[in-house]
């Protein structure tokens, strides 16, 4: 039986291959599903996208200051 945790790392390593790829969709549909199973897991765990949208927020704070 697969675990929450197996299908979380699943959905991590899905969401990062599909970003390599230039698959935006596909990338946050398998986030998504990263963070429905962490909100349904027992053991939560931080989430391992927190960076990607920190670095996100970085480039927009420079845009708005051109």
């Amino acid at each position: 039986m697969t675990t929450i945790k197996e299908l979380k790392e699943e959905a991590y390593k899905k969401a990062i291959d599909s970003l390599a790829r230039y698959k935006f969709m596909m990338f946050g549909y398998w986030a998504a599903i990263w963070v429905y199973l962490n909100q349904i897991d027992a053991e939560k765990e931080n989430n391992p996208f927190k960076g990607l949208v920190e670095k996100a927020r970085q480039i927009q704070h420079s845009d708005r200051q051109r």
